[in-house]
Order: C-alpha cells, then sequence, then structure tokens
C-alpha cells in the first residue's frame, strides 16, 4: 500500500521533471521576448531616439491612423493569398497521384518532396535570384531561343518573382499535410464510391476531397502564415518597391530606430496570426468530426 501511495508522487515529479527544460526555453526565448514587446510598445523615445520609461498609447495610435501600415498590411495579405494558393494547387494533385497512384518508392518520392527543406533558405532564394536575374538562366534562354531580343527586367524585384520563389520554398509545408489526409482515407471508401457507379471525378470530389479538407486547410495556413512573416524573399527577390509587413517591423526596428512603435506592429501581427490560427485550427476540427461522418454516410448516395 506504501508503494502505491508513492508511485502517484514519483511520477509527478517526473512528468515535472520532462516538462521544466521545454517549458523554461518557450519562457526565456518565447514568452519573455513577446512580453518585453508588449510593454515596449507602450513606451515613448526621446529625441536621440532612445527607449524612455513613460507610459504612452502613442505608438497604437499611429499604427491605427496611418495608411501606409494598413495599406502594406492588406498587399502582405494579397502575396500571402496568392502564394498560398499556388501551394494548394500544385500540392493537391501531387499529393493525390503519390497517394493514390504510385505503387512503389513512394517513400523515395515522398523523402524527394522534402530535400528542398535541407538546403538554407537563402540559398533557395538567393537560386531564383539567379534563375530570374538579368543575366539569369531564364532570359539566357529566352535570348537563344528567340522568343525576346533583350533580357526581361520584370522577372526580377517584381510580385511575380516574389510569388514564385515563395511558393517554392513553401509548397513542401503544404504538401505534407494534405498528403499525410489523403493517406489516411480508407482505401475501402473509394472503392466502395466506384463499385457504386461513381466516375473518378466524382469519387474525388464527394469523398476523398472532403476527407482531405483537413490537411488542405492545415497547408494553406502554414502557407499563409509562414508568408505573413517572411521579410527576407521580399528583400532579395521582389526589390524595393516591394514592401511587405514584415519589411516594416524590420525597418522599424533598424533604419528608422523606432522601437515602440515597431514592437506594437510585432505584438498585432502576433496577434492576428493567433486569430487565424485559432480560426482555422477551429475549422479543422469540425471538419474532422462532421465532414468524415457525414461523407461516408453519404458513399452509398454517390451518383455517377
Amino acid at each position: 500500500m506504501q508503494q502505491a501511495e508513492r508511485n502517484p508522487t514519483g511520477r509527478r515529479w517526473a512528468v515535472l521533471l520532462l516538462a521544466a527544460p521545454p517549458a523554461l526555453w518557450l519562457l526565456a526565448f518565447l514568452v519573455l521576448p513577446y512580453a518585453s514587446l508588449l510593454v515596449q510598445s507602450f513606451l515613448s523615445t526621446d529625441a536621440t531616439g532612445d527607449v524612455t520609461f513613460e507610459p504612452t498609447l502613442a505608438p497604437w495610435r499611429t499604427l491605427a491612423t496611418r495608411p501606409l501600415y494598413v495599406d502594406t498590411l492588406l498587399y502582405t495579405f494579397q502575396i500571402a493569398a496568392a502564394v498560398t494558393a499556388v501551394c494548394v494547387l500544385i500540392s493537391v494533385p501531387l499529393a493525390y497521384v503519390i497517394a493514390f497512384k504510385v505503387r512503389r518508392h513512394k517513400e523515395l518520392l515522398v523523402t524527394l518532396i522534402t530535400v528542398p527543406l535541407w538546403v538554407s533558405y537563402i540559398v533557395r532564394a538567393y537560386a531564383w535570384k539567379i534563375i530570374l536575374g538579368r543575366e539569369g538562366i531564364l532570359n539566357t534562354f529566352l535570348i537563344y531561343t528567340g522568343v525576346v531580343d533583350q533580357p526581361v527586367e520584370a522577372f526580377l524585384y517584381s510580385p511575380f518573382a516574389l510569388v514564385i520563389g515563395l511558393v517554392h520554398i513553401f509548397t513542401p509545408f503544404v504538401l505534407m499535410p494534405i498528403y499525410t489526409a489523403l493517406e489516411h482515407i480508407p482505401r475501402s471508401l473509394v472503392e466502395a464510391s466506384q463499385d457504386l457507379g461513381a466516375g473518378r471525378l466524382t469519387t474525388f470530389r464527394r469523398v476523398v476531397l472532403p476527407l482531405a479538407l483537413p490537411g488542405i486547410m492545415a497547408g494553406a495556413t502554414f502557407a499563409f502564415v509562414l508568408t505573413l512573416g517572411d521579410f527576407l524573399a521580399a528583400t532579395l527577390l521582389g526589390g524595393p518597391s516591394t514592401l511587405m509587413i514584415a519589411n516594416v517591423v524590420q525597418n522599424l526596428f533598424g533604419t528608422s530606430d523606432d522601437r515602440p512603435l515597431g514592437s506594437a506592429l510585432g505584438i498585432a501581427m502576433l496577434a492576428l496570426v493567433l486569430a487565424i490560427l485559432t480560426t482555422t485550427s477551429r475549422a479543422e476540427r469540425a471538419l474532422s468530426n462532421g465532414r468524415r461522418g457525414l461523407e461516408v454516410g453519404r458513399v452509398g448516395k454517390v451518383e455517377p
């Protein structure tokens, strides 16, 4: 009896010891920095740009009243939506082919999809800069084939280059959740749909796609949120005319040296990202709990 009574206490201590290192890590490198930003967003600066411990709402008023920040945020949303849409359009067919059509070397293909993640982010961005540059591979090929007479300047330092680079960087983050969702679909449902006379397109639309929606939403959320916070690709590929909200935060902490305003913008972006993650998480749970049973029940009603 005494040994049995000691076991729960020992287990609790074991759990606490295991949880302490990651909890301290999160506290030191996540919670405290964001708390510091939150406090700094309510402080003011003196004539030299140094932060003074005088409470004020000026950074938040500036953030709410200057059109620059709202316009930049809307532009960032447009870029993020374009990157997300292209990533999903590429990932859904590719994941479907690997999950349902490939019989051999499936693990090899999945590994090849993750290979770009092994390469540095900066290297991948610079690779597109080399491809799309004035004397890059694409312009050289177009001139060689006679399609154009002189290099096309619009390829690099444009929204086109920014979207292409971010799609290449973030597609693996979208494809893997979609592939995982497709792999967990019972093949018996697909076979039952086809046995009842449904064509491939109807089976995909009525059975496969609804069951894959949680994975699609998770991948789309990854692409959208990661694009919102990106500033390096915008600098390397978008150029000075392509300004995203993360570049504004970087400039406020660097060139402009307005740390309270930069902190306010950073906290606002954090709140926005948390709202997006909360909304999509609830939607994913609703789809996982409701759509699965609903679509499984409809298999017998699938029309050819």
